[in-house]
């Protein structure tokens, strides 16, 4: 199995980096995981809504060049479908079997994703009707992927 995780933004604090690698380790015996990390566009505090959409448009033409074309893609959108770890699983699952085997999770900028990554994606996921940093929604999915990936094993999870 083939996880992609496309996103903008770099991380640079060392507990991200931390997190993400062990999660990155864990994940190993599990599937390729392969994290690209996408230059984010400067955000001036004051912008106007079309200066808004060019930088997502700018974001996502960097997105739309880093995923495969055969990718089964997951935007992470705040008015996407909300699952359970099971369902999220459910759906890992599903792609391993009958899907190609290759699963690319996008996690958008400051500003969102633009509109071509949303209609680009087969499937949009919220984790909730709260917004959270691009940093801390990367260690986010590494769980939630990982976990999912010991539901489908029907292997023990340690906290």
């Amino acid at each position: 199995m083939q996880i992609q995780i496309v996103c903008v933004g770099k991380l640079k604090e060392k507990y991200w980096v931390g997190a993400i690698d062990e999660y990155s380790k864990r994940l190993g015996p599990y599937a390729r995981l392969d994290i690209r990390e996408l230059p984010d566009e400067k955000t001036p505090d004051s912008m106007s809504p079309a200066e808004e959409e060019q930088v997502k448009a700018r974001e996502g033409e960097r997105i739309l060049a880093a995923l495969k074309p055969e990718a089964h893609v997951v935007a992470l959108a705040i008015d996407g479908e909300t699952w359970t770890s099971e369902q999220l699983a459910a759906q890992i699952d599903k792609q391993a079997v009958y899907g190609g085997g290759s699963i690319a999770f996008v996690i958008g900028g400051s500003l969102g994703l633009a509109p071509a990554i949303l209609a680009r994606a087969d499937k949009k996921l919220s984790f909730g009707r709260m917004t959270y940093p691009h940093q801390l929604m990367r260690v986010i999915l590494l769980e939630q992927v990982y976990r999912a990936f010991k539901i489908n094993r029907g292997e023990p999870y340690h906290k």
